[in-house]
This record gives C-alpha cells, sequence and structure tokens, in this order.
C-alpha cells in the first residue's frame, strides 16, 4: 500500500548561535526525516469480490465471521451490512456484535454511516464492512467509505468486505459499454492491491437470474426492470469474466512478488507464455504466425520481443515496420528491449516474465562465428534450461532461388 505521510517535523531554529555540540548529526538529521512508524502493524484486508448484486458476496462474508467467532473465538464485529432485506443474509448477522452506525443530518434529512470512530473505540480483531465502493454522505471525514477502511487498516484492525467487480475505476469505461450503465461510485485499482486475500464469489448467470426471478436479490416489483437492464444474461457473463480476469490478474502479481522477494529465477508453468523472438535484421513472418498458433493452442498469453540495435539502418527499419504489422494483425503485443548481449537479454526477459516457451528462428552467423561465440540458439537453449525452446526452421527463398 502506497500512503504519504508527513516526515515528522522538528524545530530546527534556536535562539542561541548553534554550536558543534547541539548541531544535529547527519543521522540524527536522517532519523527526523524518516515517516513515522506505526506504534501497531496494520490489519489484515480480505475482500470479498463479485460481478454483480446477488452472488452472495455479503452472505458468504457474514459465514466467515461466524466461523471465526465459532470455531477461533476470535473478537469480530460488524461495522456495516446491508443486507438489502434478505432473508439468509439476515439469518447471517446471528449474534454477531454490532456498532450502532453514526446518524448524519443532509439537507433535512438524517442518513446512517458506518461510525469509524466507534470501530476504533471498540479496537475488535476483526470487523465486517460491506460495500467497500460507498460514497459517504457529505458531512462525514471522508467521501468514501474504502478511505474510512484503511484507517481501521492503520490501526491494527483487520477487516472483511465486500464489492463488485464493476466498481473498479479503470473498468468504469468498459462496463459502460457493456450494459449501458454508468457506475458513479468507484475505488481506484490499486485498493485491489492492498487485498491481503482476495475471495472470488461466483455462481453462473442463469443461476444469479434464477435468484433474482425468485425475489432473493431485489423486491418482486423491481426484478423485470432489472431482467431487461443490468441483468441481462450477456452483461452478466461479460462482467463475470471481467472477474474471473482481474482475480487472475491479482493471482499472478502476487507470485511475481513472492518470486522476487525469495530470488526465485526458474520459471514456475502456473501458465503457459509464449514469446516470439523477432528481429529488425530479417522478416519475422514466420515466426510470428508459427508462435501464434503454437500460442492459440496452448491458450496461452503471446507477446514478440526484440533487441533493438544501437542505430536502425534502413533494412531493419523496413523489416521492424512488416514485423509491427504483421504482430498488430495477429493481435500480439511487441516490446523491444536493449542489450548487448543478444541471448543473454532475451534469456534475461524470459525469465522475469515467466515465458514457459519460445519461439525463435536460425542465426546466419558464419561457421567461424558461430565456433568462437556460439549460436544464438544454442546460447539462448543454455541460459533457458527451464523453458521449452522452437527452433523454426529457415524457409527465406534466396534471391537466384526459383519458386
Amino acid at each position: 500500500m502506497i500512503r504519504t505521510i508527513d516526515p515528522i517535523k522538528k524545530d530546527f531554529g534556536t535562539d542561541k548561535m548553534s554550536t558543534d555540540e547541539n548541531r544535529p548529526t547527519p543521522e540524527e538529521l536522517l532519523a527526523r526525516l524518516q515517516p513515522a512508524k506505526p506504534d501497531r502493524c496494520t490489519g489484515r484486508l480480505k475482500l470479498f469480490l463479485g460481478f454483480a448484486a446477488g452472488v452472495g458476496k455479503t452472505y458468504s462474508m457474514l459465514s466467515e465471521a461466524n466461523r471465526r467467532v465459532e470455531e477461533s473465538r476470535q473478537d469480530v464485529v460488524i461495522g456495516y451490512v446491508e443486507t438489502h432485506g434478505r432473508r439468509h443474509t439476515v439469518e447471517q448477522i446471528g449474534n454477531l456484535e454490532v456498532i450502532p452506525r453514526k446518524k448524519i443530518e443532509y439537507r433535512g434529512s438524517e442518513f446512517e454511516e458506518m461510525d469509524t470512530e466507534a470501530i476504533l473505540a471498540r479496537h475488535p480483531q476483526w470487523v465486517v464492512i460491506d460495500e467497500l465502493a460507498h460514497t459517504n454522505v457529505p458531512g462525514s471525514k471522508y467521501d468514501k467509505r474504502y478511505k474510512d477502511v484503511l484507517d481501521i487498516l492503520d490501526a491494527g484492525i483487520n477487516v472483511l468486505t465486500t464489492m463488485n467487480v464493476q466498481h473498479l475505476e479503470s473498468l468504469n469505461d468498459t462496463v459502460m459499454q457493456i450494459t449501458s450503465i454508468k457506475v458513479r461510485e468507484t475505488v481506484p485499482d490499486w485498493l485491489l492491491g492492498r487485498a491481503d486475500e482476495i475471495v472470488n464469489v461466483d455462481i453462473t448467470p442463469r443461476a444469479l437470474i434464477n435468484r433474482l426471478e425468485r425475489g432473493d436479490v431485489y423486491n418482486q416489483e423491481k426484478v423485470p426492470q432489472a431482467l431487461s437492464n443490468f441483468f441481462r444474461e450477456g452483461n452478466l457473463g461479460a462482467l463475470r469474466e471481467i472477474a474471473f480476469r482481474e482475480i487472475a490478474s491479482t493471482v499472478d502479481r502476487s507470485v511475481q512478488h513472492y518470486r522476487a522477494e525469495h530470488g526465485v529465477q526458474e520459471p514456475w508453468q502456473t501458465q503457459e507464455r509464449v514469446m516470439i523472438c523477432i528481429s529488425a535484421d530479417r522478416p519475422s513472418d514466420k515466426l510470428l504466425r508459427r508462435g501464434w498458433r503454437v500460442a492459440q493452442r496452448l491458450k496461452a498469453d503471446v507477446v514478440a520481443v526484440y533487441v533493438a540495435p544501437d542505430r536502425f539502418e534502413l533494412h531493419q527499419r523496413r523489416n521492424l515496420d512488416a514485423n509491427l504489422a504483421l504482430a498488430t494483425q495477429l493481435n500480439i503485443p511487441v516490446e523491444q528491449i536493449s542489450g548487448t548481449d543478444v541471448a543473454k537479454t532475451l534469456a534475461d526477459y524470459a525469465k522475469s516474465n515467466q515465458i514457459s516457451e519460445m519461439v525463435i528462428g536460425h542465426s546466419r552467423q558464419s561457421g567461424w562465428k558461430k565456433f568462437v561465440r556460439g549460436s544464438l540458439v544454442s546460447n539462448l537453449i543454455d541460459l533457458v534450461p527451464n523453458t521449452d525452446v522452437l527452433v523454426v526452421a529457415d524457409t527465406l527463398i534466396k534471391p537466384n532461388q526459383p519458386r
């Protein structure tokens, strides 16, 4: 989590002239400028993520809260839960302690919001907070509930919370395009990275529609309008796929962080990733097509990578333009990397990006260069022993070769 903390402010001035004895040392000055350390470690954030209302996020969150109380004797309270009158959700509250809500008056009406100060004063082990993307009523300390949650976490209190994937800020336009509905309440995407654990609460779109038709999600009078707008099966299927992708991306970042933290170099085959090694020195159309077919067969991510020369010659620029045009047509992303040793540069990229399969063509080195320096292919194979390397035969037609 990235939080901005003001440095500890000290009064460096004095009424007396400074002397060598009272002048702070460099170490003391540095210590004064360090961010203040919290007295307690920050709490854990567990997020129950869904793709639409009614999938069971709040029910699942409350079920876990009850398990923590009954099986582990943990201190769990409810900071804010919105049941929407759903009978099974109401039943899950059971005997859990509920922190009373704070009443705020706004424009002549009274509203209820989560009482963050009361939660901090009570300081439970875990607090249940529903609807992370909620917008607080004007007059609250913060405009968004997630900011209250950050304060609670900073106080060392663990949080169970819920959110639908369409509330991520970066997905706002995508969700609008799919559903024709503008999501007003959003949270920044980095909040997912702040979560210590994310639970994907999932059911099929058809099962959710059945719940809706039974009146388990909204009152029966609202069902026809919901089914004709947001809750169309195509909308739900698309949102469900987005939720899966966000979960997969978060898991992938967690794995990458763990590997970096523990110095793991060899690739873990958790996801097939195909890397096509193209070159500005020659056309790479055959490599791109073969790599694309391999990726399609493996249902893998694919990327084309080339090591940029110090200076592009005219023929290199032409080759590269042709390679990029074909890659765009095949929807293959292209990345330029730099390095003096081509094999090592490609190998380093493959290791850091967990490439499971590399596609490369024959190098055109002369016999004596291969003898002195080794071929690019053989050097690359030595550098990535845990990665499959597919060497594509060179079928370029020579100028005088008949067709």
